[in-house]
């Protein structure tokens, strides 16, 4: 079982996931294409990027297949709200919103479902990081139309969900590796058969232009998915739940950088604000 604290070195760990999180998500929004299947191509290249690493890690445990089908399920709806999102808002709106609000229900739904034991400060550090993950969010500049907000905070509560349910499912694999590595594997395949039964071969056609950036950000999103799964066989999933989450710091820096979105002094005040709950965390 894991305990009830964080290492150091998962906590790096953790953290550079958040940037590859926050990698693909970037790559994502910045294709300026076809929201939906920039979405589908870079879970598809997932999935074929995980073929070769089937047959270096062991099938997951029965135990743990319940739960993986689930996240099957649960996650069609995450990448769905996702791209809706980015369809009609900014990546550094969306992505802070969605972002910060998950590790608060995660952490009530840690605490009532899997009876993870919180300290004061931990929860301290918990509510510090959502807090300035979504003045990040509250203070972009750009695009802020309740119909993103509400897609937004809808995949709030799916992250919600599958954050629980897969680390529950990595628990139980025996492996954690393994359990990403056939969770991102399967997820590609009702998403290609969608891309075919909806779209069609111009689909096809637009896939393998932008192949690329879909191999790209592929890799970031299993990489960073891997790395949580690990550390949540490790430590409580409500604290890398928001570790995990300073993602959104460096989503907001990618989206001036490289998006030309804003960030102001406001946002910059939210930044610290989860760097100081990052530090609850770790003391």
């Amino acid at each position: 079982m894991p305990g009830d604290d964080i290492s150091l070195p998962v906590t790096l760990a953790v953290l550079g996931a958040g940037f590859l999180h926050a990698l693909w998500n970037a790559l994502l929004k910045s294709a300026a294409g076809d929201p939906w299947l920039d979405t589908a191509l870079m879970v598809i290249a997932s999935s074929l990027i995980c073929v070769p690493f089937l047959f270096l890690v062991p099938i997951p445990a029965a135990a743990a297949w319940p739960f993986l089908l689930g996240s099957m399920v649960v996650h069609w709806f995450y990448f769905g709200f996702l791209a809706s999102a980015y369809r009609r808002g900014d990546l550094s709106f969306a992505y802070p919103l969605m972002r910060g609000v998950a590790p608060l229900i995660v952490t009530v739904l840690g605490v009532v479902f899997l009876a993870e034991r919180l300290e004061p400060k931990t929860i301290a550090g918990i509510a510090l990081i959502s807090a300035g993950i979504i003045a990040i969010a509250w203070f972009a500049s750009g695009r802020h139309t309740l119909a993103a907000a509400g897609f937004a905070l809808a995949n709030a509560v799916v992250i919600a969900i599958y954050t629980l349910i897969d680390g529950t499912g990595a628990r139980n694999a025996g492996n954690p590796w393994s359990y990403v590595i056939w969770l991102s594997w399967l997820e590609g395949f009702p998403i290609l058969a969608w891309v075919l039964w909806t779209r069609g071969r111009p689909a096809i056609d637009y896939l393998l232009r932008r192949w690329r950036r879909g191999a790209l950000g592929g890799a970031a999103s299993i990489g960073a998915y891997a790395i949580v799964l690990w550390a949540m066989t490790l430590a409580p999933i409500a604290i890398v739940s928001a570790l995990r989450e300073v993602s959104v710091v460096f989503a907001a820096l990618m989206g001036t950088w490289f998006l030309k979105e804003s960030f102001g002094w406001r946002r910059l005040a939210g930044a610290v604000g989860v760097a100081v709950g990052v530090a609850a965390l770790r003391l």
